[in-house]
């Protein structure tokens, strides 16, 4: 509420009241809204009713707050009402009024801070309820009272600030609320600290509630946390009150160094293991655990030139744990001093002191073990040559024992030797091979063979050592290269074809091979008058003529050379058939014929090749008859009784027959006993003729007379051959099938088809060897001695 209205009506409750007769305290101030003052000239005009004040809290009821009267009729003869909240609108009841003297009464506490001030309307009327004056406003304020406790906000503030803050360093602010009014002293608030620790380190701002440091001297290692009581005041701190706590925590910095526990750490550790901790340095820090301001960081100033040892800290108690990170040598140093400096991770405050034990010393004792021997070099890679012969040196594959100090022997042995190819010496290590080692070996990887070989002391328990042996098989220029194809043809006209394309390949492999070299063998060195060799490639060359030459089959020799170290060079047949070739470079159909008459060889002799061969299949048939034969009864004819039909199939060389069905393959009749033959020949006609008989042989002549006796079968065989080389309706020359029985005791002599031959006697069969390795056999077989 406004307190200069509040003064205003009060001297005006004062002024009206002993104006009207009554006592201020006792009686209703009178007031005559409808009155118009009489003024000469103007109109006049009602007065304006100033507002009624009434404390809040009033306890006296009913209360009478003001009278209002009319002067338009004599008391009594006017009726008083009154409209509003407070009256017949919520809150209802609170105010009334006598209707026949004007007294408005209060009937109800009232509470300012639920509703300030009430606003009615004030009537009057006659007894017969007409309107004796126009509705005027009454208005009541309600004056406030300090009825109400200021309130904290919340129960218990928290704040934060580093240790060592300087003062006036701000923490943090407390805030209180008051319902009264706020433009009264009733609401005016004042904030104070009761209770805080001594010496006081706080101070808090009456008016805004700020909380801030006031000493220098917070250190969290001393008190960490600080809780302070706070009270707000109203009235300007003369008023009601009201408590609440401030929590304050000191944030940690790095103002205490870390330090060891002791001088002096004795550890000892296995020599020729690694990865193992050695022992623990114990630190102590009063900064915040597990800040950064209490972890320690841990360097080894000395004592470790080849970084044998690390330290790292256990980030749960803040020791350094010493490790060895390469393996310890016994021999080499027994013991190790060690200077060792601790540190935080955060750096230390500059106005902080240093610890007493920022620095250690740390004596790491070696122990003595059995350690395995080592090999100097491992893997150990050599090379041998292929085809390297038993018992050639591989390489000396020792070990040394570590133990210096320790007198031991070492042997050796092998663990990994899968083509057992090697033969180590138990002794010295020493290895070579015991059997050559084939180059097509499944274990050979890219030319490496791998063995393992072990080395071991004779301690107790003995320790052992692996070792790997890789051996190189370096290539041999041990293969010439060959010819590939053997053979080929040429148009006879230089002009037509493209040549014969040569190839060559090697056994041996890179560089020993390509590019392979090709020449024109240099001892014929009239080769080069009708041919011609180019090379295109580094494995293939282009042979040509140089002018025409006679069609046929050619013989020529070039020089083969690889590109290896030293080279392999060797001299190697060429076939060249010489042939008439179309415009296409194709040889003509029919020059297969002439390729083949020209080698020198004739169809006949070929033919005699074979048959000599087929004779000789033919020669183990009368054999088996003999002895088939004798078992059977001695007055039966020679094959008499044979119920098993035997046949052979004797067929031209240039056709293949059908097997046993294939009747025009062969006679079957030949295969019967003479004495049988004879009853079964009926005259059939003319035989047919072979279609590659001989123009100058005559036909077949009759069936001779069978021999009646043993004695007489050579006779009969010797006529009997000549009549079947000169018939050109049996299969070809020498295939006699009559012959297929000779009988007991027979004087023939051997049925070679180059001995019974009528026409081959001047055949020349040297030229077979021209054709290579195995037409070579068959001249040495059929040519002349």
């Amino acid at each position: 509420m406004d307190i200069a209205l509040l003064l205003a009506l009060g001297l005006l409750a004062q002024s009206l009241g002993p104006s009207l007769g009554v006592s201020a305290q006792k009686r209703p101030s009178i007031l005559y809204p409808w009155q118009r003052a009489p003024a000469p000239g103007r109109v006049r005009r009602a007065w304006v009713i100033p507002p009624i004040s009434v404390s809040e809290n009033h306890k006296r009821l009913p209360y009478p707050l003001v009278q209002i009267k009319s002067d338009k009729q004599p008391l009594g003869s006017v009726i008083y009402s009154i409209q509003g909240p407070g009256v017949d609108e919520e809150p209802q009841g609170v105010f009334s009024i006598d209707k026949f003297t004007g007294k408005v009464f209060l009937n109800a506490m009232l509470d300012r801070e639920k509703t300030d001030r009430f606003r009615l309307r004030a009537f009057a009327l006659d007894l017969g309820g007409a309107t004796l004056e126009e509705p005027t406003d009454l208005e009541i304020v309600v004056v406030d009272q300090n009825d109400n406790r200021p309130v904290f906000r919340q129960e218990a503030f928290t704040g934060q600030v580093l240790e060592g803050a300087v003062p006036g360093t701000y923490v943090t602010r407390a805030e209180a609320t008051d319902a009264d009014d706020p433009e009264t002293d009733n609401a005016a608030l004042r904030y104070s600290i009761l209770e805080q620790s001594s010496p006081q380190l706080f101070s808090i701002d009456e008016h805004t509630g700020d909380i801030r440091t006031v000493q220098v001297g917070l250190d969290r290692e001393v008190v960490a946390l600080y809780n302070l009581t706070l009270q707000v005041a109203d009235m300007s701190g003369d008023g009601l009150t009201a408590t609440a706590s401030a929590i304050i925590t000191l944030e940690d910095i790095n103002d205490n160094a870390p330090g060891f526990t002791g001088d002096e750490f004795f550890m000892e550790v296995t020599e020729a293991i690694s990865g193992v901790d050695v022992g623990r340095l114990e630190v102590e820090d009063r900064d915040l655990p597990g800040s950064p301001n209490w972890a320690a960081r841990f360097t080894i100033l000395e004592g470790d030139p080849n970084g044998q040892f690390a330290i790292h800290t256990d980030p749960k108690t803040n020791e350094g744990v010493l490790s060895v990170v390469k393996p310890l040598d016994y021999e080499r140093c027994e013991q190790y001093d060690l200077t060792v400096e601790v540190q935080n991770e955060a750096p230390l405050q500059a106005a902080a002191p240093r610890a007493e034990r920022g620095q250690a010393r740390v004596h790491v004792q070696v122990q003595d073990v059995n350690e395995a021997p080592v090999f100097q070099e491992n893997p150990l890679r050599t090379s041998l040559p292929e085809g390297a012969l038993p018992g050639t040196p591989v390489a000396s594959f020792s070990a040394e024992d570590p133990d210096t100090q320790q007198l031991q022997r070492l042997s050796y042995s092998k663990d990994y030797d899968p083509e057992d190819w090697l033969q180590v010496d138990r002794a010295t290590g020493w290895v070579q091979t015991q059997r050559v080692l084939s180059p097509a070996s499944p274990f050979l990887k890219d030319g490496w063979y791998r063995a393992i070989i072990l080395a071991f002391d004779d301690a107790s328990p003995p320790r052992t050592a692996t070792g790997t042996l890789s051996i190189e098989i370096l290539e041999v220029n041990d293969h010439a290269p060959e010819l590939s194809p053997p053979s080929g043809s040429v148009c006879s006209k230089p002009d037509q074809g493209s040549g014969l394309l040569l190839g060559a390949t090697d056994e041996d492999l890179p560089p020993h091979g390509a590019p392979f070299h090709f020449q024109l063998s240099p001892r014929v060195p009239e080769l080069t008058q009708n041919w011609s060799l180019s090379q295109i490639n580094v494995s293939h060359a282009r042979l040509r003529l140089r002018h025409q030459v006679q069609e046929g089959l050619h013989r020529l020799s070039l020089l083969l050379r690889d590109s290896g170290q030293p080279p392999q060079q060797r001299e190697q047949p060429l076939n060249v058939t010489v042939c008439r070739c179309g415009q296409d470079g194709a040889c003509l159909p029919g020059a297969a014929a002439r390729r083949a008459g020209g080698a020198g060889v004739s169809l006949g002799a070929l033919v005699i090749v074979l048959a000599s061969v087929i004779l000789l299949l033919l020669l183990a048939l009368p054999a088996a008859l003999v002895t088939r034969s004798r078992q059977q009864s001695g007055d039966k004819g020679l094959l008499h009784g044979l119920h098993d039909d035997l046949r052979d199939n004797i067929l031209n060389y240039d056709e293949q027959g059908g097997g046993e069905e294939d009747q025009d393959a062969y006679d079957i009749n030949q295969l019967r006993h003479p004495t049988e033959l004879a009853g079964l020949r009926a005259p059939l006609g003319r035989p047919p003729l072979r279609r590659d008989a001989p123009f100058s042989r005559v036909r077949p002549q009759p069936p001779r007379m069978l021999p009646t006796s043993p004695a007489d079968i050579a006779d009969f065989i010797s006529d009997g051959l000549e009549v079947a080389d000169s018939d050109p309706s049996v299969p070809p020359y020498d295939t006699a099938l009559i012959y297929d029985y000779e009988g007991d005791g027979s004087v023939a002599g051997t049925l070679s088809s180059i001995l019974s031959s009528l026409g081959d006697e001047d055949q020349d069969y040297s030229c077979l060897r021209a054709w290579g390795p195995r037409f070579a056999r068959l001249a040495d077989l059929y040519g002349t001695p």
